[in-house]
């Protein structure tokens, strides 16, 4: 289909803008410089200058020039310890906050000392909490290129998953932050990214090319919209400052088959820098599985990314990212499907430019310009012969591409840091999809005898001597019917989406007092508009004899609907294509009202507990509609949603070779219906206006990890220890208490998957269970509620609790080389081999295994 004729001039004057500007926002980083001088004004060459975030963990080493000018550059936004050493000097440290692009300025005049006294200069306990008014968690790289990673393809989803609180984790690399679906933002290096970022909707960067990551799990300030209950603000490695080649060449190999190949190389001056990353892995385990054992899952993925950075004077940087990735997979089988011989197979590619530009007007003032163009095609294929998938073929071409410009204005003086922008959004959607039903027993209108669907009947109103209407039979989806002369349900639409934003923002520092006032104008014009102004609002206070940081924080928030599938779902209505409702109804952009209040507390330099509750009140909330157990997932929007919770993190920074921490959370998600959007539905709350607990709530979640390295030249170990208590099953088995619990609408696999069983006796894939009398039902990888007790709303059926173990141990340097250094690792993720279940019969998700013990090893050379 070509496209219009505004469509393709649009595309060609960004083109043209990306070439003319051809630069980097630098969004997430920024530098630190200074002079090191005596007492009378010489400079001092050769001294040692360490820049250190407690907070992160993220450190860099200078030496002071002839001139005694030390740089560090491509600093993640956060608070810094900055030291200096020198022979023949006392050591003199001092703290610094970076905000912005700027370059901060931090000189130093040594005093005279011993020549023949050692020091050690480390960041005090003030310099262990962070003051600012949004809640945040920030993680270095020193950290996560040595944590135990979950998933095999989407690695920065598992480092979110992992180290930030109020987070509850789902199949295929999929997380649910805040009791949200999926609500994040990732900005790279400036350049934000609101589209899913799963393994299953796109590619997303590699950890290989991020230097630190930032996560903001508060109020978001004014900057970030669209999609921000959660925003990652990711800084990548760049190749400034590096004079000798530098990178790392690693191979691994590991269960299933997975092979694992990595590659990166950075090099430069102060002003010029290059830093590329290439990584592949092919696995039997791609995907997450309905079956414990994985069943046609093989899946690769290859992913490139190179920086580029120019700074041709003090005044102007550049910064070009460039990123082009493939992932191609088989969706896994349930057993049913392999012995029909179902092929299904999906393809991804994606690609992303975005240059920017940064100027410094003044010591005080900056301007930062960020165009960008990025692009996810995503191509899902039934098997050969249609009947051959069951109990539907499914297929799908879709491309999702989005066109943005960033302007933002920083200007720093006394107690403000005042920051203005706006942005211009364009995404182009085009999508195609069809559907066909091949299992005639899956939508049944007539039941046998023995309550088993019966692939004879045709119509509910006449069904055959002895047989009863199905009672679960869809009216909606019968004319896409194969086996009952119905025909394949095709879809095919384009549209675009224009969004623009402004906002304005001050941090302002007072004594022990920190505030983040502004507020921020988005319009959305897509098959729905609106427009919408939002008060942001945070402050805190620091009792700094105690070491205590209060906070509090109000949001108004505008979100606009996901663009994955958008058209197809708005083309449906209310209960998808099962609905009554069925017709065109545009899902529209929502708003939201949030509420924060946290503390932050440092117990000397050795420990730190930040904790954060939340409340949330969401007008038009978001889910999604997946398909069966394929990746297809269809955007849906619910009438409204109350969310509360807690998010708690506790940070023990490296001492004696020991570190640590532990992330909490607990979330409450009560969504409100009807329904509008979608295709296909296991969820009977979908017209219902009652309130239930959707399938991202969970009570309790945790992860601890603790590392130790008893000297650097030594091995050093690592575990992690995860607790789920559970997400909410939305169509598990009821037992109400007086009548016997009717088991048909559950395939033969299905119960099997959940090793379901009634009076002790446990259904299999010959013998499944038709029905079962009341307080004889259960499940070892289900929480069923007590006969009689359900409620959608207090106590709904859940996943059953799991308790994991992850363990890695390595040697970096293992040969002791100056140059070439040689890393070993080992890796074991579900180390007691815990059989149990992400998710049943789940809207958002379907239903997946956690994977099962997996060991991999790794050979790192680092030059």
């Amino acid at each position: 289909m070509s496209r219009p004729i505004s469509t393709r001039l649009t595309l060609f004057v960004f083109s043209l803008i990306l070439l003319v500007t051809g630069a980097v926002a630098q969004g997430t980083s920024g530098n630190v410089a200074g002079t090191v001088t005596d007492a009378t004004g010489a400079v001092i060459a050769n001294a040692t200058v360490k820049v250190l975030s407690p907070i992160s963990g993220h450190a860099q080493t200078a030496q002071t020039d002839a001139g005694g000018q030390y740089r560090f550059n491509n600093l993640p936004f956060n608070r810094y310890h900055v030291s200096v050493t020198a022979k023949g000097f006392q050591p003199a440290a001092q703290d610094t906050i970076i905000r912005s692009a700027a370059s901060t300025t931090v000189d130093f005049r040594l005093a005279v000392g011993n020549n023949e006294q050692t020091v050690t200069v480390e960041a005090e306990a003030e310099d262990m909490v962070n003051g600012d008014p949004t809640s945040a968690s920030a993680v270095d790289r020193n950290l996560f290129a040595k944590l135990p990673s979950e998933s095999t393809n989407a690695p920065l989803s598992s480092l979110v998953t992992l180290s930030t609180p109020g987070i509850a984790s789902d199949s295929n690399g999929l997380f649910h932050p805040m009791g949200e679906h999926a609500d994040t933002t990732y900005s790279i290096d400036g350049q934000p990214v609101s589209d899913q970022q799963s393994r299953v909707f796109g590619n997303q960067l590699s950890v290989n090319a991020i230097q630190s990551i930032n996560v903001i799990n508060g109020i978001a300030p004014p900057e970030y919209g669209d999609k921000a209950s959660l925003v990652v603000q990711t800084t990548t490695r760049s190749g400034l400052g590096l004079p000798h080649p530098t990178g790392s060449l690693s191979l691994g190999y590991g269960s299933f088959g997975t092979g694992i190949g990595s590659a990166a190389l950075g090099f430069g001056t102060q002003r010029y820098g290059n830093f590329a990353t290439f990584d592949a892995i092919d696995s039997g385990r791609y995907l997450d599985t309905p079956e414990y054992r994985p069943i046609h899952a093989h899946g690769n993925n290859e992913n490139f990314f190179d920086r580029i950075d120019y700074r041709p004077n003090l005044a102007d940087s550049f910064q070009l990212n460039l990123g082009l990735s493939r992932s191609w997979f088989q969706n896994p089988n349930q057993y049913d499907q392999q012995q029909a011989g179902q092929d299904q197979r999906g393809k991804i590619l994606s690609y992303n430019v975005s240059p920017s530009w940064t100027h410094i007007i003044s010591a005080n003032s900056l301007l930062s310009v960020n165009p960008y163009l990025r692009q996810d095609n995503f191509h899902y294929y039934p098997s050969k012969n249609a009947l051959s998938d069951t109990p539907a073929t499914l297929a799908q071409s879709r491309r999702l591409q989005n066109a943005g410009f960033k302007v933002d204005y920083s200007y720093a003086r006394g107690i403000n840091t005042f920051k203005a922008g706006a942005m211009f959004y364009h995404t182009f959607l085009h999508e195609g999809f069809s559907l066909g039903i091949t299992d005639p027993t899956f939508n049944a209108p007539c039941l046998n005898a023995d309550g088993s669907p019966d692939p004879n009947a045709n119509d509910p109103n006449n069904c055959p001597q002895g047989d009863t209407p199905n009672s679960n039979y869809n009216a909606g989806t019968a004319p896409f019917d194969l086996t009952r002369g119905g025909s394949l349900y095709n879809f095919n639409g384009h549209t675009d989406i224009k969004q623009e934003a402004i906002y304005l923002q001050d941090n302002i520092v007072w004594k022990n007092w920190s505030f983040l006032i502004g507020g921020r104008f988005d319009n959305y014009n897509g098959l729905s508009r609106r427009s919408m102004a939002q008060p942001r609002l945070g402050g805190t206070y620091n009792v700094k004899k105690t070491n205590t940081v209060l906070r509090l924080g109000y949001g108004k928030l505008f979100l606009t609907p996901y663009n994955e599938n958008l058209i197809v779902s708005s083309s449906t209505g209310v209960g998808g294509l099962e609905g009554a409702g069925f017709g065109a109804v545009p899902l529209k952009p929502a708003s939201r009202s949030q509420y924060d209040a946290g503390f932050e507390q440092g117990f000397g330099k050795h420990l730190v507990v930040n904790g954060e509750y939340f409340w949330k009140y969401t007008d038009r909330d978001y889910d999604f509609d997946i398909v069966l157990n394929t990746p297809l997932a269809f955007p849906i929007q619910w009438k409204k949603s109350k969310i509360d919770g807690f998010g708690i993190k506790v940070t023990v920074p490296e001492t004696h070779g020991i570190s640590a921490y532990a992330v909490l959370g607990h979330t409450r998600s009560r969504f409100f219906g009807p329904e509008v959007g979608g295709i296909l539905f296991n969820n009977p709350n979908t017209s219902s206006s009652a309130p239930f607990r959707i399938d991202h709530d969970q009570a309790f979640q945790q992860s601890t990890h603790l590392q130790y390295q008893p000297k650097p030249k030594l091995p050093w170990y690592g575990i992690t220890w995860r607790y789920e208590s559970g997400l909410v099953a939305g169509n598990a088995p009821i037992d109400d208490g007086k009548n016997p619990t009717d088991l048909t609408y559950l395939t033969a696999d299905q119960q099997s998957q959940i090793l379901l069983r009634c009076a002790g006796v446990q259904a299999s894939l010959s013998a499944p269970l038709t029905s079962c009398p009341t307080g004889q039902l259960s499940s070892p990888l289900l929480s069923l509620p007590k006969p009689g007790t359900e409620n959608d709303d207090r106590n709904p059926p859940r996943v059953a609790p799991r308790t994991m173990f992850d363990m890695a141990a390595g040697w970096d340097n293992i040969l002791q080389r100056d140059h070439l250094k040689t890393n070993l690792s080992i890796t074991a993720v579900n180390v007691t081999n815990k059989y149990a279940l992400y998710n049943f019969l789940s809207t958002f998700s379907g239903t997946h295994f956690v994977s099962p013990r997996t060991v991999s090893a790794q050979i790192t050379l680092n030059f």
